[in-house]
């Protein structure tokens, strides 16, 4: 073999085209999946995830200055193959989880730690090809070695209502040398469940993967079987689609923006915060007949219609809100007692950032220009004017702005959409099932979720995968944490707001 040098996936492409879901599908041997894997250390490419379908290993990576994604496909070799973290660090904690789920070696593999699997499992997972040694020791953490040292574990447990994730500080005195996270103790067997589920069924755990961004995953997994089926939902359900997800943003953004103002310590913009939330969900439950609109995007459409009422329910809505948030924006922008607290605090440069392919505002606060709603536009906003809020400073003040640019984005976007509503279907019909696979980038209100799947003959799901943004921004806050003191880390954590359900799929 002759020695791999990085790749871009691009030259390896040749011109192939795209399948209907947008991305070219590639068959390569060991050395062009070695030189892929370089490509994206050497920013070539982006790496956007790894997973087994039945014998081959897939690994998705995408070139958004040209609108293109690919999926590579490398046949295993006695259930192993070259590790792609060995070369490319982001991909480490996914190669981890593969290993715990299903006993696939990663050759060359930098950390051979167990991630998801905390040695508590009763038997071994579905779909595992063979048994792993079960740990008997604790976990270790990696060691920090200087005087003066000491440790703080937080964790898994935590104070408030908040899913479990242990936090191992490494800190001299209150200055923060090294933070590394174990998480996995929400690990629900998601891709085991969705493996042998009819459409329906797999689209309803699909929808519960991480449950503030319920439509993020709807979407995703719904384009990825249409894609698959030939299965073309009408427009006014696209629209529709395009509303709900705005709506999901706009909640999640105001009550994070609410949430780094509490740890703070300015409680009362919390407050103002979390009482728009609250009008926002009650509007999705009028309107959509669910808080969090679950189970409304699905193959083929939408379950639910929106009334002419209810679009003037919204429009009142949008109304109050950019009002009420733009009073909380004024003060949190003239609170000297608040800007101490967020500016250059918890930094994360553009080159980290880049590395990690960081969706959301993580990666645009750090200068990364990158919105799946932009650079892999999908209905309806391969029709819309989505403007990309992107800041360089790389701080908790510049999470918090491109929050708030998103949701004065959000608000015009739903306003465009309601007008462009028209009377029409919002289901299409069922379409023949056949054997295929499919795959899906959605922007989530954290960044970009994927989904890839395989259907059988019948329109069973036999192959199922995600990955959820936070794979890639939880590295970062381990990153954004050092040389902070420790009392500044809820603070970092909530600018980041990282799904720990999201992640331990």
């Amino acid at each position: 073999m002759k020695r791999p040098v990085a790749t871009s996936v691009l030259e390896v492409a040749g011109g192939q085209k795209a399948g209907p879901d947008g991305f070219v599908r590639l068959a390569v041997d060991d050395r062009i999946w070695i030189c892929l894997a370089l490509g994206c250390a050497k920013g070539l490419q982006d790496f956007l995830s790894v997973w087994a379908d039945g014998s081959d290993i897939c690994m998705a990576l995408g070139a958004p200055v040209k609108g293109v994604r690919f999926i590579a496909s490398l046949p295993m070799k006695r259930n192993a193959y070259p590790s792609v973290s060995k070369n490319h660090a982001p991909a480490l904690r996914l190669e981890r989880a593969l290993r715990d789920l299903k006993g696939i070696e990663p050759q060359g593999l930098p950390d051979h730690r167990p991630w998801i699997d905390h040695g508590k499992w009763p038997s071994s997972p579905k779909g595992r090809q063979k048994e792993l040694p079960r740990p008997a020791a604790p976990y270790t953490f990696l060691p920090s070695e200087g005087e003066g040292l000491h440790q703080i574990p937080v964790g898994p447990v935590h104070a408030g209502i908040i899913e479990p994730g242990h936090f191992r500080f490494t800190a001299n005195g209150e200055a923060v040398v090294r933070l590394e996270e174990r998480l996995g103790y929400v690990h629900k067997g998601i891709e085991a469940l969705c493996t042998g589920a009819d459409i329906a069924t797999a689209a309803r755990i699909a929808a519960r993967i991480s449950g503030d961004s319920t439509i993020a995953y709807s979407y995703a997994f719904a384009l990825a079987v249409e894609a698959t089926l030939g299965w073309r939902p009408p427009p006014r359900a696209k629209l529709l689609r395009g509303i709900m997800a705005e709506l999901e943003r706009l909640s999640h953004h105001i009550n994070d923006v609410g949430g780094i103002c509490n740890d703070a310590s300015v409680v009362v913009l919390h407050a103002h915060c979390t009482l728009l939330r609250e009008e926002i969900l009650q509007t999705a439950m009028q309107c959509f007949g669910h808080r969090m609109m679950m189970d409304v995007i699905v193959p083929g459409g939408v379950t639910q219609d929106l009334l002419p009422e209810d679009a003037g329910r919204i429009e009142s809505l949008l109304d109050r809100c950019l009002e009420r948030f733009e009073a909380v924006v004024r003060v949190y922008d003239e609170a000297p007692s608040l800007q101490d607290r967020t500016v250059t605090t918890g930094y994360v440069s553009q080159e980290l950032a880049t590395q990690y392919a960081a969706g959301g505002y993580v990666g645009r606060a750090s200068g990364r220009n990158f919105d799946t709603r932009k650079s892999y536009p999908y209905a309806p906003y391969d029709h819309l004017d989505v403007g990309v809020a992107v800041r360089a400073e790389g701080d908790v003040d510049a999470r918090v702005w491109v929050r708030i640019e998103e949701v004065r984005s959000s608000v015009k976007l739903i306003r465009g959409m309601l007008k462009k509503l028209e009377p029409g279907p919002i289901m299409a019909k069922a379409t023949t099932l056949k054997a295929g696979t499919g795959a899906a980038m959605v922007e989530g209100f954290r960044g970009d979720v994927f989904i890839a799947l395989r259907l059988d003959e019948t329109g069973r799901v036999s192959g199922f995968h995600a990955r959820d943004p936070s794979w890639f921004q939880w590295p970062l806050l381990e990153a954004a944490i050092e040389g902070n003191i420790v009392a500044d880390f809820p603070l970092c954590n909530k600018s980041f707001n990282c799904s720990y359900s999201g992640h331990d799929m």
